[in-house]
């Protein structure tokens, strides 16, 4: 089920933990979503994966492409496509900021956390270029030695 935020009126509903790992994400922002009413009843109970999900730049909107909604069980023949792809909705200032650097080569946008927030639901949006593996591995070294001195602080 969906957690709740320490911020008032806002309550996550899947967070993107993949995105951290692959990707050094550069810039964040909030957009809105365009949905039907049975993929809002379904993440209402949680039905949602943003792992494989990106953001695609054409006919000159964001697109959120491969983000799994499940099916809600007590829609009948009235039920939604699960990988459709979704709208944002951004503003022309930030869709013109954001092009050019889509546009850019190893830059992608990437879903981080999706919640609601005082009833509508929200996407987190996070540009992101690729993680090599060397830097993957160097921020998982930098990660075991902070929670290392974590562990030592909370000793003493």
């Amino acid at each position: 089920m969906a957690k709740s935020s320490g911020d008032a009126g806002i309550k996550i509903i899947s967070k993107n933990r993949k995105a951290f790992h692959e990707y050094e994400i550069l810039d964040k922002w909030e957009t809105g979503i365009v949905l039907l009413g049975t993929e809002v009843k379904a993440l209402r109970e949680g039905r949602c994966n943003l792992g494989d999900a990106y953001g695609d730049f054409s006919e000159g909107e964001v697109w959120l492409a491969k983000l799994h909604i499940g099916p809600y069980e007590p829609a009948t023949r009235e039920n939604h496509d699960p990988f459709r792809r979704r709208k944002l909705l951004m503003t022309k200032r930030e869709l013109r900021k954001l092009k050019p650097k889509l546009e850019e080569k190893g830059l992608t946008l990437v879903p981080l956390k999706l919640y609601f927030k005082h009833g509508l639901v929200k996407v987190e949006m996070g540009l992101g270029r690729g993680k090599k593996m060397h830097d993957k591995r160097h921020a998982k070294a930098e990660k075991d030695v902070k929670r290392r001195i974590q562990r030592e602080l909370g000793r003493g």
